[in-house]
């Protein structure tokens, strides 16, 4: 399939550019300021040419590390010590962005967030919000996961995911991965030779994601299978997905003139709608729901809703508005959805016709335990 790229980035109005740990840091500890002077003075040329930008930050947990006097990234780094670095990291990663932009002109806003901010649909239309009014003024959102209080529960894992997450909240055409490789390859070239660039992916396949390696670099917490699910969020939502070498200098600059730089993941050609997507890779799901053979022919080959009669079991502690998982017998996973009812009531009319739900409950809120607007097949 051959592609220009010039013509497709030229579309693109609304960028939004991850930078790596691996690209910031010169050498695992600390932050490279050259480095970051230039990959500002390349953004800021960017939206000199009509575009926005916004930039998802790592860096604050190495930068954290250097003002520490640790050497190096320890094994097994307990979550407190992980918490204290980003503490002390951001406003040093903050003030060298403020700087590095200043001297192009440009004014730059912290924007931390954590899973919590963006699974919660209220939280979300609120991130989403002041971003655009940030966009609005001219200010350049540096964005970064909220370490300090983020634990396992609410958090992205690493920042391809939370860019990813990004590009949705605020509706960008491309997001542009900053990496320390050139893009994908058939095979981790740092441990085969002969390993060859796959300039384009049309479509995500599991052997892809099998073979993707994890992070090797001394300061990232992703690695290529990582990049490679961001893709597969953002393209479910319509948007491309390029992977460049951050470290190459004027490598952005080389991207948006149409050149063959990194690897572009196309995007799928019907996009799921926002409020979709948001059920689909964002919001947090709080329980699971095993459904029947009959409900799951509904759901799947006939875009129906979910009614009470198709449910067999109930799973967690939900209440209505919230986010499940639908399972089939057989224990696979096939949907998600906003259910009706809480989890409580969902058990009590499980099985049951519509007409049962008010003698049941002594009320009727819906005849739907997930409407098909409020549902995504995975």
């Amino acid at each position: 399939m051959s592609i220009n790229r010039k013509e497709l980035f030229s579309k693109s109005r609304r960028i939004v550019i991850k930078i790596g740990s691996a690209v910031l840091t010169s050498s695992g500890i600390g932050l490279d300021q050259e480095r970051i002077g230039k990959l500002a003075g390349e953004i800021s040329d960017i939206i000199a040419s009509g575009r926005e930008a916004l930039v998802v930050s790592s860096g604050a947990i190495a930068a954290g590390f250097a003002k520490l006097g640790i050497e190096k990234k320890p094994r097994g780094m307990p979550l407190p010590l992980k918490q204290a670095a980003a503490a002390v990291g951001q406003s040093s990663l903050m003030w060298i962005y403020e700087k590095s932009f200043g001297e192009c002109g440009r004014k730059v806003a912290q924007v931390l967030l954590t899973g919590e901010d963006l699974s919660n649909r209220e939280r979300f239309l609120n991130a989403r919000n002041t971003l655009h009014t940030l966009l609005e003024y001219g200010v350049v959102p540096i964005i970064n996961e909220n370490d300090t209080v983020a634990v396992d529960e609410i958090r992205f894992g690493d920042n391809d995911n939370l860019s990813g997450m990004v590009a949705h909240l605020v509706d960008a055409d491309l997001l542009v991965i900053l990496s320390d490789i050139d893009g994908l390859y058939s095979a981790d070239p740092r441990l085969n030779p002969a390993a060859k660039l796959i300039p384009l992916v049309e479509k995500i396949t599991p052997e892809m994601e099998q073979a993707a390696g994890d992070a090797l670099s001394a300061v990232g917490t992703g690695g290529m299978r990582s990049k490679i699910m961001a893709a597969r969020k953002v393209g479910a939502y319509g948007v491309p997905m390029v992977i460049i070498d951050g470290k190459r200098e004027g490598v952005l600059a080389e991207l948006f003139e149409g050149g063959d730089v990194g690897t572009l993941f196309l995007p799928k050609e019907h996009k799921n709608r926002s409020r979709k997507h948001w059920i689909a890779y964002t919001a947090c799901a709080t329980g699971r729901i095993v459904v029947d053979d009959g409900g799951r022919t509904a759901l799947v080959e006939k875009n129906k809703s979910l009614l009470p009669g198709g449910v067999v079991t109930v799973e967690g502690t939900f209440k209505a508005g919230d986010c499940v998982t639908c399972f089939d017998k057989a224990g696979n996973s096939f949907a998600r959805g906003l259910t009706n009812y809480s989890a409580t009531d969902l058990e009590r009319i499980k099985g049951h016709k519509t007409i049962e739900i008010e003698s049941i409950l002594g009320r009727k809120d819906y005849d739907e335990v997930i409407h098909r607007d409020d549902l995504v097949i995975l």
